[in-house]
């Protein structure tokens, strides 16, 4: 197993790789610079003086960080978007399944950055879920929610699926009660039901029926059909038929094409009243 400093290692020399001829050119530029900022009359101490400062500037644009007792250059500005993305989507590929060196890899990947950059790793998850790879889509996420970064719902939402997906219904039930479930109020409702799905797909009937009364315990109704056939089949299979009656007589106007989501008779009853309004000649 590779050790964190040698994935990281590995990892500045190959990016290097990727702007070697990028820098040759700007190495070129700055030579010729110097030559034009040195002053053709002073003293040792005017000329050094101005060497120094080109200098400073140079090596500003070109910081460098120590990665095991060597100096790599900063190839962050030197590399388009596209291809740290592409980068890092190979780089988690070919790597064994080792949360080590996946998290070593991205502490390397991310060291090159001056900001955290979110929206660069939201295009790597999307590329790893249209290859499948649900494992390692886990451990990206991880990683981005130790670094205190990615907590929002959609993050939360790519996260349990991709749990699902591998196969860990109750670590996602457990992230769920951590993270999302005490908050019931607000949670949008595609979230909810993708919460109720896993349930209902892994056989955990107790939890999609405490979800679902603890939604409807904010009078949050259903947005269709299928969650509520969902809890109607799972009130069937634990023998619970009258509850089930219940349910389907409670919101039987999803099952007719006539709920539209709003409260019973605010929108329905409307055209009702015009109807009843004379018609002008």
């Amino acid at each position: 197993m590779m050790s964190k400093l040698t994935i990281i290692t590995r990892l500045a020399r190959q990016i290097s790789q990727l702007t070697v001829n990028r820098t040759s050119i700007l190495t070129h530029s700055y030579s010729t610079d110097v030559q034009h900022s040195i002053p053709k009359r002073g003293d040792a101490e005017t000329i050094g003086s101005s060497r120094d400062q080109v200098g400073y500037k140079s090596l500003s644009s070109f910081a460098k960080k120590p990665i095991g007792g060597e100096h790599k250059p900063q190839v962050g500005e030197n590399v388009s978007r596209k291809d740290k993305i592409s980068f890092l989507v190979n780089t988690l590929l070919d790597l064994k399944d080792s949360k080590e060196a996946v998290y070593g890899a991205l502490d390397a990947w991310v060291a090159w950055e001056q900001n955290f950059p979110i929206g660069s790793l939201k295009q790597v998850l999307l590329k790893l879920e249209k290859e499948q790879q649900w494992h390692r889509i886990v451990q990206v996420i991880k990683w981005m929610l130790s670094k205190g970064q990615g907590n929002t719902m959609g993050t939360y939402e790519q996260l349990i699926k991709s749990l699902d997906m591998d196969h860990r219904a109750k670590e996602a039930h457990e992230f769920w009660n951590k993270k999302i479930g005490s908050d019931l109020h607000s949670v949008p409702w595609r979230l909810c039901s993708l919460m109720i799905s896993v349930y209902y797909r892994n056989h955990m009937l107790e939890d999609l029926i405490k979800l679902f009364k603890g939604l409807e315990a904010f009078d949050r109704k259903p947005p269709d059909k299928s969650i509520v056939q969902k809890v109607a089949d799972t009130y069937e299979v634990l023998g619970f038929l009258d509850q089930k009656d219940r349910l389907l007589e409670k919101y039987k106007d999803l099952f007719t094409g006539t709920w539209d989501g709003s409260p019973k008779g605010s929108r329905r009853s409307r055209p009702q009243r015009e109807e009843k309004q004379p018609r002008e000649h």
